[in-house]
């Protein structure tokens, strides 16, 4: 006896260390999970920050240097070592920047020209300086970097390039002096563009289209004259493709386009309307899409060309403000939409287009420098002011990114109107990236409202079926199957979605929208015939096994509705439905679109779905039904008054987890949706999550760059969704169960 009472005291003992384990055990997993949670969340905290940071500019190091004559421009070399500065009558200087103790130190200086009637510079990043000299001619330089390598160290020295030839290009009559000159070019092609006193407009295109066989360029000269002339030229300015020439000619704008051997003048704008506000001056944003027009009234405002009654037109897009101090400069930089902005009073202010506000704007200069340049990274300011030489630090990594890029319409270049666009990459590197959320939150929103249109129903009725009609028997083969569904990877279903499915209803879109209507309808039918069958006939399908007569039905009136819709579509349309919905109705038809989506993802959440709530709804007590049945109230007036009123907690957690299984769902989407961040809910048009957005560009996104941050802001945004998502289900789930607990 006081044996057996010992076994039970260590089996008791034993069991409670278990019990003791596993609690501790449950706990410790559950804590680890909130931690691993939080370190999620400040993780992505911690990349996207960044990208709200303030700009700054602080000053780095400065140094004495006098060096004769007027800029007409400054450049820095892309490690910010050295700098180079192009005079107005025709002198370089190459001048070190770093390290500090050789920093002031004149690297190399010469003359190219002597006594040039005018200067141009083209944009930036294209670097090209060109002098007219007497006798119409013209010499085109630019300021170049090459590198050695001495014990293991890069080593920078300057060079001097002539894109077209160390030798004076004569491009207009000897006679003439010009007195304007634009000059751009890139790639294979150089533009000049030449006024003279004789009010004489000249266009000279240099092209070369391979190498001589010494290695040398060959190049080809084209020219033209432009007849039809504006009185009072002001401003010549060219693009880098060498396609357009503005002109300036008090307040209006001449725009000729360029072509092989003439010029055709497009379009003739008017740059203000007000008698007291006067143009002074144009500036190029990169790419040279977009043009900054400086005004009298101390406002800048931007214009660019958009497709408007199927022409390009010339349209102002913003006006930038400023206060009473004049505009004496503005800096572009060299591949971004950004500008800095110097007025008389020293302040200093940079913007970039798809910002309406300023992103910094502080007092930098107590006297405005002569001359400033920006770094090809835009990370240096450069300013010279009588003889003194200042640096300055830019911290400006992300000025592309804001509330307003994110979360608001932008007007794009060579958009139509403000728009939210997601369009990360381009093949150019003066791209304007357009990184609005707006389109991939929509799409995924879309996504999971159509696949939770075509869930819902289908998991619940199942479930309800499942749970409250089917025998046993049926039930022990029905429930794991579908749960089985779970474990089917959805690349598979994506695949299938994007190969299979997507062809298929390509083919018969007139039968699957028939099968929308017919089904549901077929289901009411069958069950109608059903009720007024004899009941001697009803008695003889077992309980629970009614389904085995639907099942058939609903095959044959799915494969009817197929069969039928070559000829439907023929005879009520004329051809195809697509075709009918794009002529009649403006609506296009993507094959991979959300009507695919909304199936398959739509099965990929069914179980889900369907097995919370079955186990809500079969987990009712039975002395509930059954009192409710013996007080005289039907199956269907029990199932709707009784079961789900308090299933309905559970019924509500499926269909909100169902719907954060749809909103956080990779592959479906990836694969079926055919990935266009179009706004519409157009059920034929395809869409973007944010989930596919990840998936997709993550991989070949610049680590730190902007698209990478915003990305992970992308991330960031989709966690919160579904953490919002799981809280409201939780507490609409606990309040249910306070209201129907009494039953």
């Amino acid at each position: 006896m006081a044996h057996a009472s010992s076994f039970l005291m260590g089996e008791n003992h034993l069991r409670r260390m278990k019990d003791k384990l596993a609690r501790w055990g449950v706990t410790a997993g559950g804590i680890f999970v909130l931690v691993t949670l939080v370190l999620i969340f400040f993780y992505l905290l911690y990349v996207i920050v960044p990208i709200f940071s303030s700009v700054s500019v602080k000053p780095t190091s400065h140094f004495s240097l006098t060096l004769p004559g007027n800029t007409a421009r400054v450049g820095i070399d892309d490690s910010n070592t050295l700098a180079y500065r192009f005079t107005t009558d025709g002198q370089v200087d190459f001048i070190r920047l770093s390290p500090s103790p050789a920093s002031g130190q004149v690297i190399k200086q010469q003359t190219l020209v002597n006594d040039p009637t005018a200067v141009a510079t083209s944009l930036p990043r294209d670097g090209l300086v060109a002098y007219a000299l007497a006798g119409g001619q013209v010499k085109i330089v630019k300021a170049d970097f090459n590198f050695t390598f001495d014990q293991n160290k890069k080593q920078l020295f300057p060079v001097i390039d002539y894109p077209v030839g160390k030798a004076p290009l004569s491009i207009v009559a000897k006679q003439d002096v010009i007195n304007k000159l634009a000059v751009s070019g890139r790639d294979n092609t150089i533009i000049l563009a030449a006024y003279t006193n004789q009010d004489k407009l000249s266009i000279v295109r240099f092209s070369h289209s391979e190498m001589s066989a010494s290695g040398d360029k060959t190049w080809h000269q084209f020219q033209f004259n432009i007849d039809d002339v504006p009185a009072n030229v002001e401003q010549l300015v060219l693009t880098p493709d060498g396609k357009t020439l503005y002109v300036l000619s008090g307040k209006t704008l001449f725009t000729y386009s360029l072509q092989h051997q003439q010029a055709v003048l497009r379009e003739t704008t008017k740059l203000s309307n007000d008698k007291t506000v006067t143009p002074e001056k144009i500036n190029l944003l990169s790419g040279a899409n977009s043009l900054l027009v400086t005004n009298s009234n101390n406002t800048i405002t931007q214009w660019f060309e958009v497709v408007k009654d199927e022409k390009r037109q010339l349209v102002k897009v913003r006006d930038f403000l400023f206060s009473s101090s004049p505009i004496v400069k503005i800096v572009p930089e060299y591949y971004r939409k950004g500008f800095f902005v110097i007025q008389q009073d020293g302040r200093v202010s940079a913007y970039y287009t798809s910002e309406r506000d300023v992103i910094y704007q502080d007092q930098v200069f107590d006297t405005v420098p002569q001359d400033i340049a920006i770094s090809p990274k835009a990370n240096m300011l450069l300013t010279l002011d009588n003889g003194k030489w200042q640096t300055y630090k830019v911290n400006n990594s992300h000025p592309d990114i804001g509330i307003s890029s994110l979360w608001q319409k932008v007007w794009y270049e060579g958009y139509p109107e403000p728009d939210y666009v997601w369009q990360s990459t381009s093949a150019s590197d003066e791209f304007e990236p357009k990184l609005s959320l707006v389109p991939i939150v929509f799409g995924t929103l879309k996504a999971a409202v159509y696949s939770m249109l075509f869930a819902i129903p289908l998991a619940l009725a199942g479930a309800i079926y499942t749970a409250y009609f089917m025998s046993s028997k049926v039930r022990r083969i029905i429930k794991p199957t579908i749960e089985l569904m779970e474990a089917l990877p959805t690349v598979i279903l994506g695949f299938l979605a994007g190969i299979w499915l997507a062809p298929i209803v390509d083919q018969n879109l007139t039968g699957v929208a028939l099968s929308f209507i017919t089904l549901p309808i077929s289901m009411i039918v069958i069950g109608f015939i059903w009720s007024m069958l004899p009941g001697q006939w009803r008695s003889r399908i077992p309980h629970g096994f009614h389904i085995a007569i639907l099942i058939p039905m609903i095959i044959l009136v799915g494969y009817g509705c197929f069969a039928i819709s070559p000829w439907l579509s023929q005879w009520l349309f004329g051809s195809d439905l697509q075709s009918y919905l794009s002529h009649h109705y403006g609506i296009g038809y993507d094959q991979r679109n959300a009507l695919i989506v909304g199936i398959a993802m739509g099965f990929a959440v069914i179980p889900t779905i369907f097995t919370i709530a079955e186990d809500a709804v079969f987990s009712v007590p039975s002395h509930l039904t059954k009192g409710s049945l013996a007080l005289g109230a039907t199956q269907w007036q029990t199932l709707t008054k009784v079961v789900l009123l308090t299933a309905s907690p559970g019924i509500f957690s499926a269909v909100m987890m169902g719907l954060g299984r749809a909103v956080g769902e990779t592959m479906i989407v990836l694969m079926a949706t055919g990935n266009t961040p179009v706004m519409d809910w157009d059920l034929l048009q395809g869409l973007r999550t944010l989930a596919a957005t990840i998936a997709i560009e993550m991989p070949e996104s610049e680590v730190a760059s902007s698209h990478y941050r915003v990305l992970f802001l992308a991330a960031f945004v989709l966690f919160v969704f579904t953490f919002v998502f799981n809280t409201i289900a939780e507490v609409v789930r606990q309040r249910l169960r306070e209201k129907y607990s009494s039953l």
